[in-house]
């Protein structure tokens, strides 16, 4: 268990001026989930076009994000995620692990269907892409508006969920996973498609909103300017 004199490191990509943050989803997720925790930590960007070098003596070769813990050092996602939830667990640090298995599922597909709608080359395959890329967003439109056991619970007559998040009114492990890549995918399709999240997808507008309110979510957002750059050599402007 972590103590409040532990040492973390989070190393992320830095933006194109190398010090501020970069576009990154994984390296977004982390730094929120170290937010919410509220546990002491120091943030290092990393240029990956000049400053590997800052990561040579203990993480070789390794791609961002990067977490040292008193200097150990993780570098797999899946293992950086489970070891600060391990790590900074209760009684010391708060739980974000979501108490509905299908909210860590709810949007998992988006940003594979927007990687491959972004990423075509072939005008022919865009409206089908385009249609898989709604299809996955209507769904996740739906988990979000979809009233969760506890707010029914509370209010069985209830046809609209209230919830601010995937999970309930408390950002969750799932929110620090969708969030960001959701963020790049509203932010890339309305610059280069013109083809924001639709308006009529109520419950994705909402809880993007919910978002930008939390600290943890706003500050730790790159600008846009980085997420559009991170994709200018792959989108085709329209």
């Amino acid at each position: 268990m972590a103590s409040p004199s532990s040492k973390l490191q989070l190393f992320v990509k830095a933006s194109e001026d190398g010090e501020s943050v970069g576009n990154c989803p994984f390296c977004h997720r982390f730094f929120m989930i170290l937010l919410l925790k509220d546990v002491p930590f120091t943030l290092t960007t990393v240029d990956t076009k000049r400053s590997l070098d800052v990561l040579k003596d203990f993480a070789p070769g390794s791609q961002l994000p990067i977490l040292l813990h008193d200097g150990e050092v993780k570098t797999d996602i899946i293992q950086i995620e489970e070891f600060l939830e391990q790590t900074l667990g209760p009684p010391n640090f708060p739980s974000l692990v979501p108490r509905y298995k299908e909210s860590n599922l709810a949007g998992n597909d988006v940003f594979h269907k927007f990687s491959a709608f972004i990423k075509n080359t072939s005008p022919a395959q865009d409206e089908a892409l385009y249609r898989s890329l709604l299809r996955a967003l209507v769904k996740l439109n739906g988990y979000l508006t979809t009233p969760l056991e506890h707010e029914l619970t509370l209010d069985p007559e209830l046809k609209q969920s209230q919830r601010r998040f995937l999970d309930g009114d408390e950002l969750t492990l799932a929110d620090c996973n969708l969030l960001p890549k959701l963020h790049i995918v509203n932010t890339v399709c309305t610059h280069y498609r013109q083809a924001p999240i639709p308006a009529e997808l109520r419950g994705i507008h909402r809880y993007l909103e919910n978002a930008r309110q939390m600290k943890e979510f706003k500050y730790t957002c790159p600008q846009s300017s980085e997420i559009l750059a991170a994709y200018a050599s792959v989108a085709r402007a329209r």
